[in-house]
């Protein structure tokens, strides 16, 4: 399959040219000579990587924590339409035994495939977090951190963590930084009060994200930095919710100055509400009510989003003077270093996976391709 007449987003450029798809891999970059029976007129479309959510609950009426095979493919057939290709299913503050169950699943499909976007493994968002920055996590099950707790819950799913978020300054934190970092899974520090001395003790440990910037996080103080001055005062990475809800589009412009798009990435932390009308649905087990597209539970503490990321990526673009290769970036390369998948997802070049998307100016998403096959086309 040839893709012809595309403003290709490179990871430093946008170039027009076309692509050869062969045997789900990009095969070439402006051949010369092809034979191929499949062209696909782009007319000046962008083509751009897919997009790797690696925080995500959520969508289309199902949740990671249903803990189902059918759960987690409905969420992949509908992310996969908002140009999302890889995504990263995270769990909740739930039991241990239901953590494992949700797990389990993962597993199978990061095994066996997905039937839309690809499952990569699994985001631990809890247990080990602060009571007194509790987001919409249940503070019912919050747990102190420790080696074997985090082993009794994910028994049988090692191999599939690739990130947890928790809270540096609870008692035992350290030690579980240092074992898990040791074993290649990052440690993201998020639903935190620590201090800026508490977040650099757990970074020397290890730590090397945080998840979702200024949320479920003490407010940056120029007398005491906190958690949020330590994120801008070295270089570990850091997510936002781009959503112009969880942080303003100000903050937002800040952060990237600040961090640089390097060390960023777009996330959804979107939840079964995603792409759904308003009204009522659950997360971790608490009620949420969806008005306005703004989800919250009954505290009136925000309960993740129904943000997708193409929709991030347009609000950025929309609302900074970042260049659109700079905010794919954010959306496809970074997600993919995170994860590990940098060396065959995440970029447009010759032997990468055939994950790519077109979209105009608006960032609507035109045509979907998963692994060199059209998945979805409007």
């Amino acid at each position: 399959m040839l893709i012809k007449n595309c403003n290709i987003i490179y990871l430093n450029k946008i170039e027009s040219g076309s692509v050869l798809i062969k045997d789900g891999k990009i095969k070439e970059i402006n051949p010369s000579n092809f034979t191929d029976d499949e062209i696909i007129d782009a007319k000046g479309l962008y083509l751009s990587p897919g997009f790797i959510d690696v925080h995500i609950h959520g969508a289309g009426g199902c949740d990671t924590m249903d803990g189902t095979i059918d759960s987690l493919n409905t969420i992949s057939k509908i992310i996969a339409k908002h140009g999302t290709t890889s995504f990263v299913p995270t769990t909740m503050t739930v039991s241990i035994n239901d953590i494992n169950k949700s797990m389990r699943a993962i597993k199978t499909l990061k095994e066996d495939g997905a039937e839309g976007a690809h499952v990569l493994g699994i985001h631990l968002e809890g247990p080990f977090i602060n009571p007194n920055a509790i987001g919409a996590q249940n503070p019912n099950y919050i747990l102190p951190p420790s080696i074997s707790t985090y082993k009794s819950m994910v028994k049988d799913c090692e191999d599939c963590v690739i990130s947890i978020t928790l809270a540096p300054e609870i008692n035992g934190s350290n030690e579980l930084i240092k074992f898990l970092s040791k074993n290649n899974v990052i440690c993201s520090l998020g639903h935190t009060k620590a201090t800026y001395e508490e977040t650099i003790d757990a970074i020397k440990c290890g730590a090397s994200h945080s998840t979702h910037l200024f949320n479920a996080m003490p407010p940056f103080n120029h007398r005491n930095p906190g958690i949020i001055g330590t994120i801008f005062d070295t270089n570990i990475t850091t997510e936002t919710i781009a959503d112009g809800v969880h942080v303003s589009y100000p903050a937002l412009r800040i952060a990237y100055k600040q961090k640089g798009t390097d060390n960023v990435l777009l996330i959804t932390d979107a939840i079964m509400a995603c792409c759904m009308p308003d009204g009522k649905y659950s997360l971790g087990g608490q009620e949420v009510i969806v008005k306005n597209n703004v989800a919250r539970v009954n505290s009136g503490s925000l309960a993740g989003s129904v943000l997708t990321l193409d929709k991030a990526v347009n609000n950025i673009y929309k609302n900074s003077d970042l260049p659109l290769n700079e905010i794919v970036k954010m959306a496809s390369y970074n997600p993919a270093k995170h994860c590990k998948i940098a060396d065959h997802k995440g970029l447009i070049k010759e032997g990468y996976d055939g994950d790519l998307i077109l979209f105009d100016d608006n960032i609507e998403i035109k045509k979907v391709f998963i692994l060199g096959k059209e998945y979805y086309s409007k």
